[in-house]
């Protein structure tokens, strides 16, 4: 064999998976058919927070006032904005690179495809194909934006993620369609910059995965900011005119046009799976995605799978894990399986939405007597001082055991503060560890401690 495991796909499931073979002593060569970081890091989380960071800059200036201080004839360079955005990803991509000869790990780059359950071939750019054999094989060949039969992305008027990543004008209006993560946090990002934006979601809410109070939270502060939100509501036709889009939706039985310059498409992502040889060697598809047992292994052993190719919920930091699990399986060590109830889930518009675990309405439908605390954050003193006071935190307990079931957290740097109660939860705190912890003051992090207070009947400071 020319290599103990053959990786095919660089993102952050497949060079974190490489890494974590080669520390395990494996000889490991990884096979990439573009850029070293895969679609998260080229094309997806960094560049859209290099972005959104952008944006919070600018809001920041625009209100600043507000914190004693003037600032006159602001002027936007939206093609150093991208540019900006791309400089980021590129820099993080040679990073991986680095990576991968620290760790003596082979890279081969063009596109790979299943021989036979022990061999890749790999085609680079200039048709030339190798074949590589390896005791095993990791596919981690991610997702790409899903296609919709008349919502097709030509990246001149309809757009995906990928093309907004690279234009380097602002729109004067887009209508987004899908209110999941990718769509929220465009919306955001081109309405801070003076886009008009209109958000469809075919769901009854924003966010349809979060906690229904903090989807209607994210929805007032939208539609305070000017963006335009129309839930419940299908894209029946899209069409294009001469100076951008017409999309006729559907709400309640009535039909509207929206018309804007460009079309965002945000409606999900479908595994890459063609052309890799699975129908070859016999590797399970269900439903448009990689079938996998609990160590992530095909239904040909010796081949694993990770990441988005084998399903929701598509997150890197998922991947990441999956790929480190993968690996220890394929070394003999002892594995516990992954516990997708404790996975947070992170939303980069502003206000920040974060969560783990159920939401209120999961965890009473799953028959739990509950304890609920909310606090909101025009309490906390940090948040005052910040100018940020928009959201709350809502945690939820059994009321039994006093068990952490969920938290849903909507506000500034709620993403930084889920990981706190996504550890507590892992370890299986009750809101006691939780409140014997010590929180430090004036921070973010004390509404946790408040939140609980409030659901054991015990408020503080509301």
């Amino acid at each position: 064999m020319d290599y103990d495991v053959l990786v095919i796909g660089s993102g952050p499931g497949g060079y974190v998976a490489a890494i974590r073979g080669a520390q395990l002593g494996m000889k490991v060569g990884i096979v990439e058919r573009a850029d070293l970081g895969g679609i998260c890091l080229n094309w997806g989380c960094i560049p859209t927070k290099a972005l959104l960071r952008s944006a919070e800059v600018l809001h920041l200036i625009q209100t600043s006032s507000d914190f004693g201080i003037q600032v006159a004839d602001v002027q936007i360079d939206f093609s150093r904005v991208i540019k900006r955005s791309r400089n980021v990803a590129n820099r993080l991509s040679k990073g991986v690179a680095f990576l991968m000869r620290k760790n003596k790990i082979d890279t081969l780059f063009g596109t790979g495809r299943l021989v036979d359950a022990n061999t890749v071939e790999v085609t680079d750019a200039d048709g030339k194909t190798t074949r590589h054999q390896a005791k095993f094989i990791l596919i981690a060949t991610g997702a790409r934006a899903r296609q919709i039969s008349g919502l097709e992305a030509d990246g001149k008027r309809v757009l995906n993620y990928k093309h907004a990543l690279a234009l380097d004008k602002l729109p004067a209006s887009i209508v987004v369609v899908g209110a999941g993560a990718i769509g929220v946090e465009f919306a955001y990002f081109y309405r801070t910059f003076g886009a008009e934006v209109t958000l469809v979601e075919m769901m009854p809410q924003l966010l349809p995965v979060e906690d229904e109070e903090v989807a209607r939270e994210l929805e007032k502060a939208f539609k305070k900011q000017g963006i335009q939100v129309y839930t419940g509501t299908k894209v029946e036709k899209l069409s294009k005119t001469k100076k951008g889009v017409k999309l006729t939706v559907s709400r309640d039985g009535k039909e509207e046009t929206l018309s804007a310059e460009y079309a965002l498409i945000a409606i999900g992502v479908q595994a890459n799976i063609e052309d890799i040889g699975l129908e070859t060697v016999g590797v399970a598809v269900e439903k448009g995605w990689i079938k996998v047992n609990s160590f992530y292994q095909t239904s040909v052993p010796n081949i694993y799978a990770i990441g988005d190719v084998i399903g929701a919920p598509w997150l890197a930091h998922v991947a990441s894990k999956e790929g480190i699990l993968a690996m220890e399986h394929m070394a003999g060590k002892e594995v516990i399986p992954l516990d997708y109830r404790n996975i947070p889930g992170c939303t980069y518009c502003q206000p920040q939405v974060a969560s783990v675990g159920m939401t209120e309405k999961q965890a009473r439908e799953a028959g739990y007597d509950i304890k609920v605390g909310k606090f909101p954050l025009r309490a906390n003193g940090k948040a005052l001082a910040l100018g940020e006071s928009e959201g709350f935190i809502k945690i939820i307990y059994d009321a039994r055991y006093g068990e952490l079931l969920g938290c849903h957290i909507i506000g500034p740097e709620a993403t930084e503060l889920i990981t706190e109660v996504t550890l507590a939860k892992a370890v299986e705190s009750t809101y006691l560890e939780v409140l014997h912890t010590v929180h430090p003051h004036p921070t973010l992090s004390e509404i946790v401690a408040e939140a609980t207070h409030v659901a054991i009947g015990e408020p503080i400071h509301i």
